[in-house]
């Protein structure tokens, strides 16, 4: 018989600081070395210090608030949480292609790439690490 794992709402005041902590620093490291490699435009603000690091944090700390109230809302909130977290996911495209299309603040295809990999890099955290340490049967 399946059980929903069960959400531990205390474990939040720091495994939610900690899951948007991991993501800033994915994001840089991915922003640094896209930076080193494309040399992109200075005019390109999507990959400067500002902008991925404030998405970020704010994103991320919207997605620890999505998990938390489904985690008081949900029969199975690491279920619902995972598959809302792809949606989200292949929404935040949507910008990165139309950025790559009509060449946004002058970047393209591989500008875009890393934008879209800087997504992918905070799912895979937010996913992964928040719901394993909230929810540690969430597996």
């Amino acid at each position: 018989m399946y059980e929903p794992a069960q959400i531990k709402s205390g474990r939040f005041l720091w495994a939610g600081p900690l899951t948007v902590a991991v993501s800033v620093l994915a994001v840089l490291l991915i922003r640094t070395l896209a930076v080193a490699v494309l040399h992109p435009d200075a005019k390109f603000l999507p990959l400067t210090i500002d902008f991925p690091l404030f998405d970020t944090v704010f994103f991320g700390a919207c997605a620890v608030f999505a998990f938390f109230c489904m985690g008081r809302y949900t029969l199975e909130p690491t279920r619902e949480y995972r598959s809302l977290a792809w949606k989200v996911l292949l929404v935040s495209f949507v910008p990165d292609i139309a950025l790559a299309m009509g060449h946004w603040f002058g970047g393209g295809w591989s500008e875009a790439l890393v934008l879209m990999a800087m997504h992918i890099a905070v799912w895979a955290i937010c996913v992964a690490i928040l719901p394993g340490l909230v929810a540690p049967n969430s597996f």
